[in-house]
């Protein structure tokens, strides 16, 4: 199609990269014959300094090979564990022959790699062109200075410079090793130039009487302007370059030598922003001429005025020039280029490119080249623009756009950073804003400029933390999707190098993207995918509070609407399900799901170019799973140009020796064979994965910037995905987006209501509130002995100190029953007011207006100090003249009378709410349009429905004013609650549009989480933990430990065993990582961008306690999230370990020297307390094994939380997790307490299996000499009164509250199918908290035997709503019974073991 194209640009790569310039003289080498000399005279085209596209992968990697022969080694050669090992002494230039010309000695500091080529060309052509001066030049990229060895040099560099260069320092603790190292030296030194860069190195800058340290402190023109015009914020860059635009206008009213330093200063940053070796060579002499050599030193022209090109425009490597208007680029394009290269412009889908000006600028732009070249050779259109500014959006509002309409079919940001604010600071609603109004897809791909290309290959890890903070977290934020690797960074050149395979998968998925926009609806071909975990019939259509199938029904309804053709949609919700489990003919007995295609295993080889690679794990295939032996089967059903399909499960679950191994397997072929029939059998233009979550994006392969051999990139190929995510699970959310490339879409988790009380908890009910009217007469003490044998019978004697059984209260005194009353109604409040998720949410049907009550209720609840919005009960109590914190603490000791007014106020806050939300309330129940709160005649009479509802309630003294700024609030968020776009946001996503990204997490903590049917995303992993969340930490710490010393006659716990977990900590914004910190006694701090990245050791004096020993279990998605985090938890404990403080206050550094002992290693090393899994592993695959039975005893599940999560982070070694599972063992085996956090009411201890599944209790306790099992705590901060209660306590709170409540149950099963399978779950989990603590009660299996079992009508509706659900609660109930987990009668386990056979048989069909 286009002959010569890719061979020219081929052989104009050759010259580049071995660093010489298109039109310099050519080394015979290099000539490629014809090809070059026929290439157009093109002034940008001599940017280009590669040309690739996918044919030409093999060419350009030997061309490659060839280019590099001469030089040393680029594998790493540093230290291990570093992220880059590229050596600073490959890029040192030094003069061939200095004799007795004056050397001034030039050092620099660069984040990102682009100018090292253009400042070691241009130190060559000084050398070489000088004849009295010569340049020595040593140079540095950022990271590279966490190398103990290369930060020595680095000094010793520095102390010998004339001239110090910065720019981009953007990373604290490597900012304050420079500032360290320069600082010293500034006076000295002959000029410091530090272009943007954090504030403490841009003070260094010095050049003659020129300082930005005295910015503001004398009184003069030039000051003024600075401070008139002084950069700061998102347009730092900006601001300098209308610095260096508008500062002529003043120096003229400087005094001579003060406007010479002013104009150097400003001339040396065009230079630098012109970047070319010419331009560099400029900045070097013009410094060296003006403030380093002797007078007369330099020839030739000295200072050669800025070669630049515009400071923005439309830049392709093949136009004439530089364009500035896009009109007539797109003229040019459409009218000579398109045709000379074969492409209709008129269907032709085109791609909007962001670029980095300074890579134009240093002509370090193959990787730019080889993008743009491959779009073309598949056959997109390209409109590549760029800006010298960090404020990207200009390239958006000023060239995608024609007269309004949006030009481009997709975007790529090529630069790596956040669209508004580069690596400085953001602005992510004006960036928002922008991507809105040009509303496409919007993707940010990755240069990888922190580590060498071979680096980021060879990393289990993946992309570097810094960068994943700043390139991948950042974007996000702004709706950013697909964070691909495109290039890497020569370890000796600085070049930048095309990743030729993973420019080929960036544009097919963008131009997927794109051609998803140019089809039509009925064209649109979707595969809905659906997950089945564990395993079983029962269980297709797994999602965290999801109803699975009702909501596909609803889609496949609004899809029809839209256009779409989804055939014969089925009448009814159980008819959907009825096709995908089983064939429409089949019975019950179907033993398999429908199946939609058998795959071949020959057709299999021939489209899934990795299956060979699947062998070692699983043999030939076809294998065992999804297979009748021959064909490799795809279970789901089709409907029109949609497929409904089942992803088939990880495949390992019921293997106890693949459960063992501490690296995850690879998918097996049934997997890989289902991905592969959905893009190219099916032909699949979109895939929607249903309800969080599925396994691909848990597939093995790097944390973040995945590689081609990675599996999920490998299985989700090029197919768009589209992720129904639920919004209260961003950390897992952000693994789907970041592993798997999904464009998530938010979902509502059902509201949460208060558990309520039912049979014997609310018979206790009652008779506390006959005591209340009768407890000073001859009565009361009879209704005590009734309410402590109530209490017992209903298990509260677990919770709580009753009277032995033939005590008579009558003996007691009115104080003394009224304590015995207050501790049984604090627990049974407790119990009431617990929040659950009630049913399953349905995507596209908004709440009921009971359902917004229910939530709004608990954001009432709620101090918000931030927004300034007092919580309800605060002010309730406030009006009474009493404090909302002192009647929690007296109600929680058992004082009967707070106990009573603490349920008062709760009961005046339900009032109020749902009077503000009848006023917007339709006749069908739900809430179409919210009705101003404080609006209306019946505000006249007796103030706002809402303040009539307190009165009423008791509570007379408050007025309107007091309440008015909390339920504005509440507007706001019912506004939100009720502003529902979850289907909205799918349609969106199908026709190729940009959906408005949001944050996930709690929405009653924070209610900017709502409307659902966002593109959710984390949080900036760096801005955590807040001041508040530290605030909050050591309340629940202090609680903790007060507890603790109260139970063990005075003593400290000497080590705690936190599980840190990616959702907890973006909810609370880090309090659990507070916790940590403030157990250690290290305080977090802030950089001076805000950044959470610093620590301080806390005096002991101020701590007035020990320091508490740490092993900190963190979860792969938090590891996957929050390395930074990791990073700082483990250089606190390393800070605390080497104090010289009395071992009896420091158990950190008293177990540290035992261990360094122990191991024969140093006090720091010994201090390794972080641990995770693998690169790319998750969990410790005790929930797998738990929930499909598959673990011979409790052994082997304690051997795979050692073996699986034994990783140990390093902060000396931050680039790989080092195998340490005898240090892991070794810091359990003195463990006093295990602890968790609970953080939100929708998942609780039995709602996953994760907390269980990352429980430490058993372990410790069989790794300890004395065989002691530790004391195990959960802190629950799901409401304003934060708890600390034992595990067992808690889970007989979890087990009261949900699986043996009515309320909770019967929610469930108006679900059907989904609910049933839900109610089996939270048995199952229960269980496994028996086989990780031995946390569970006997009653606690009994009681729901006698709600599940013993009552045969609820056997028949669990049966008929889903058998295979049941079977496994039965199979549970006798899995308990045979491990000695649950003591019953005979009668009871028989009618099981009956129970089992019926079932069994009915599915089977016999």
């Amino acid at each position: 199609r286009r002959p010569n194209h890719g061979l020219e640009m081929l052989a104009l790569f050759g010259v580049a990269a071995a660093g010489f310039a298109p039109g310099a003289r050519v080394p015979a080498a290099f000539h490629a014959g014809a090809a070059v000399t026929q290439q157009p005279q093109m002034p940008v085209a001599a940017h280009a300094t590669a040309r690739l596209s996918s044919g030409l992968a093999p060419l350009f990697e030997e061309q490659r090979r060839a280019v590099r022969a001469g030089f040393p080694s680029m594998v790493a050669t540093g230290p291990a564990g570093l992220f880059t090992q590229s050596n600073p002494e490959d890029r040192r230039v030094l003069p061939d022959d200095p004799g007795d010309r004056q050397v001034f000695r030039v050092v620099y500091v660069v984040l990102e790699s682009q100018y090292q080529s253009s400042l070691t060309t241009a130190c060559k052509r000084i050398n070489a062109g000088q004849e009295k001066v010569a340049v020595e030049c040593s140079g540095y990229i950022l990271e590279e200075l966490r190398d103990p060895k290369n930060y020595e040099q680095f000094k010793k560099d520095v102390a010998e410079a004339n001239i110090f260069i910065g720019s981009l320092i953007f990373v604290q603790e490597l900012a304050d090793k420079v500032v360290a190292a320069v600082e010293p030296h500034r006076d000295r030194m002959d000029a410091l130039c530090i272009f943007p860069s954090m504030p403490q190195v841009m003070r260094l800058n010095k050049i003659g009487s020129f300082t930005m340290a005295s910015m503001g402190q004398s009184k003069n023109v030039m000051t003024d302007f600075m401070k008139k015009n002084k950069p700061s914020g998102t347009s730092f860059q900006d601001g300098m370059l209308k610095l260096v635009r508008t500062l002529p206008k003043v120096l003229k009213f400087l005094p001579g030598d003060k406007a010479k330093d002013a104009r150097a200063f400003m001339m040396s940053l065009q230079y630098w922003l012109g970047g070319s070796p010419e331009n560099i060579e400029a900045l070097l002499l013009n410094l060296a001429g003006q403030y380093v050599l002797e007078p007369g030193a330099l020839s030739g022209e000295i200072v050669s005025p800025p070669e630049v090109i515009p400071d923005q425009g439309i830049w392709h490597p093949m136009a004439p020039r530089v364009f500035e208007d896009s009109v007539e680029y797109m003229r040019w394009l459409r009218n000579d280029y398109a045709p000379s290269i074969g492409i209709n412009p008129a269907t032709a889908p085109v791609v909007g490119l962001v670029l980095a000006k300074s890579h134009i600028n240093t002509k370090d732009d193959a990787h730019y080249v080889a993008m743009i070249m491959e779009i073309e050779a598949q056959g997109g259109l390209v409109l590549p623009t760029y800006t010298g500014a960090l404020d990207f959006s200009k390239c958006i509002d000023e060239y995608f756009f024609l007269m309004g309409t949006p030009q481009v079919d997709v975007t790529i940001n090529l630069t790596g950073f956040a669209l508004v604010g580069g690596p400085a600071t953001q602005d992510h609603p004006k960036a928002i804003a922008t991507l809105k109004r040009l509303n496409r897809p919007y993707l940010c791909a990755i240069p990888a400029t922190f580590q060498t290309f071979e680096e980021w290959k060879d990393s289990e890890l993946g992309l570097h933390p810094v960068q994943v903070a700043l390139q991948v977290a950042l974007p996000e934020i702004d709706g950013a999707i697909e964070p691909l690797i495109f290039s890497g960074r020569d370890g000796v050149t600085g070049r930048s190098i095309p990743q030729a395979d993973r420019v080929v998968t960036l544009t097919k998925r963008a131009l997927k993207w794109a051609r998803l926009r140019k089809k039509t609806n009925v064209e649109k071909k979707v595969a809905i995918t659906v997950f089945s975990f564990p395993p079983d019939k029962g269980n297709v259509g797994t999602a965290a509070y999801l109803n699975v199938f009702g909501s596909i029904f609803e889609c496949l309804k609004s899809m029809k609407k839209a256009g779409y053709n989804v055939g014969e949609v089925p009448a009814t919700v159980e008819d959907l399900v009825d096709r995908i489990l089983h064939d429409k003919e089949a019975s019950l007995a179907s033993p398999t799901l429908n199946v939609a295609y058998a795959m071949s295993v020959a057709e299999y080889k021939e489209l899934t170019p990795y299956a060979e690679d699947l062998e070692e794990n699983w043999g030939p295939p076809p294998g065992n799973l999804n297979t009748d032996g021959q064909n490799l089967l795809i279970f789901g059903m089709t409907f029109g140009n949609v497929f409904i399909g089942v992803q088939p499960s990880f495949g390992y679950e019921g293997d106890p020796m693949r459960l063992l191994y501490a690296k995850s397997a690879s998918p097996h072929h049934g997997f890989a064979a289902y991905y592969t029939y959905v893009e190219k059998v099916f032909g699949a233009d979109a895939v929607l994965h249903f309800g969080t979550h599925g396994s691909l994006e848990f597939m093995p392969g790097k944390q973040v910037g995945m590689a081609g051999t990675c599996y999920p990139d490998r299985l989700i190929q090029s197919i768009p995905n589209l992720y129904y995510y639920a919004a209260n699970n961003p950390s897992e959310a952000t693994i789907a987006k970041r592993r798997s490339y999904a464009n998530t879409i938010s979902y509502l988790t059902p509201p949460a209501e208060n558990a309520g009380l039912y049979k014997g908890l609310k018979e206790l009910g009652e008779l506390v509130g006959s005591y209340q009217g009768l407890r000073d007469t001859g009565r009361g003490s009879t209704i005590v002995n009734s309410i402590v044998a109530t209490a017992r019978t209903c298990n509260l004697d677990k919770d709580i100190v009753l009277p032995s059984e033939d005590e008579d209260s009558a003996s007691l005194d009115l104080e003394g029953r009224d304590a015995i009353v207050g501790k049984v109604y604090s627990k049974i409040m407790e119990i009431e007011s617990r929040l659950l998720p009630c049913g399953l949410h349905t995507v596209g049907v908004p709440p009921t207006a009971e359902e917004a009550i229910a939530t709004l209720v608990n954001i009432a609840s709620i101090d918000r100090a931030e927004d300034e919005i007092v919580g309800l009960p605060r002010i309730i109590s406030e009006s009474i003249g009493r404090d909302i914190e002192d009647i929690y603490r007296s109600s929680d000791s058992g004082n009967l009378e707070d106990g009573v007014l603490r349920q008062k106020i709760v009961q005046a806050v339900r009032a109020s709410v749902r009077a503000s939300v009848e006023r917007s309330t339709d006749a069908s129940g739900r809430v179409s349009t919210v009705n101003p709160m404080f609006a209306g005649l019946a505000n006249m009479f007796g103030g706002s429905p809402m303040l009539q509802a307190l009165h009423k309630q008791g509570f007379k003294n408050l007025v309107d004013a007091d309440i008015e700024k909390t339920f504005g609030y509440l507007e706001f968020c019912l506004k939100q609650i009720v502003a529902d776009n979850e289907m909205g946001a799918l349609l969106e996503g199908l026709n190729a549009e940009f959906i408005t990204p949001g944050p996930g997490g709690d929405p009653i903590r924070n209610p900017l989480v709502l409307p659902t049917g966002k593109n959710m995303h984390a949080l900036d992993p760096q801005s955590i933990p807040t001041s508040a969340a530290c605030v909050c930490a050591k309340v629940v710490v202090d609680r903790l430990l007060e507890r603790q010393v109260q139970d063990n006659d005075g003593a400290y716990p000497e080590s705690i065993a936190f599980v840190l977990w990616g959702t907890d900590n973006i909810k609370t914004y880090g309090e659990s990582l507070a916790q940590v910190l403030w157990m250690v006694g290290v305080r977090p701090m802030p950089d001076s961008l805000g950044r959470v990245n610093q620590i301080e050791a806390i005096p002991l004096e101020e701590l007035g306690r020990p320091r508490i020993d740490v092993v900190v279990t963190c979860s792969g998605v938090f590891r996957d999230l929050f390395i930074n985090q990791m990073n700082l938890l483990d250089r606190a404990v390393k800070l605390v370990a080497e104090l010289d403080e009395p071992l009896e206050m420091n158990f950190v550094r008293k177990h540290a020297i035992e261990e360094a002992e122990e191991f024969g290693c140093s006090i720091r090393d010994a201090a390794t307390r972080v641990f995770s899994n693998a690169a790319g592993s998750y969990s410790a695959n005790v929930g797998l094994a738990i929930e499909n039975g598959g673990w011979e005893g409790e052994q082997q599940l304690q051997d795979q939380f050692t073996s699986r999560k034994g990783f140990a982070f390093n902060a000396d070694k931050p680039g790989i997790l080092d195998d340490q599972a005898d240090k892991f063992k070794s810091a359990l085996r003195k463990v006093d307490v295990t602890f968790q956090n609970l953080d939100s009411s929708e998942i609780s201890l039995t709602d996953v299996s994760h907390y269980f599944d990352s429980d430490p209790t058993k372990v410790v306790s069989s790794l300890r000499a004395d065989g002691k099992k530790p004391t195990a705590f959960v802190a629950d901060t799901t409401t304003a009164n934060a708890q600390v209660r034992t595990l067992s306590e808690t889970v007989r709170l979890d087990a009261r509250t949900k699986l043996l409540n009515p309320k909770f149950y019967e929610g469930m099963l108006k679900s059907g199918y989904e609910g049933t399978r839900e109610i089996t779950k939270r048995l199952r989990n229960t269980m496994g908290w028996s086989a990780t603590a031995g946390a569970v009660d006997n009653f606690v299996y009994e009681d729901a035997n006698e709600v599940f079992i013993a009552d045969e009508a609820m056997q028949k509706r669990l049966l008929e709503t889903n058998p295979n659900a049941f079977r496994d609660m039965v199979t549970t109930f006798l899995e308990a019974n045979g491990r000695g987990y649950w003591e019953t009668s005979d009668e009871n386990l028989d009618r099981l073991r009956q129970l089992y056979a019926e079932v069994d048989d009915k599915i089977e069909g016999l």
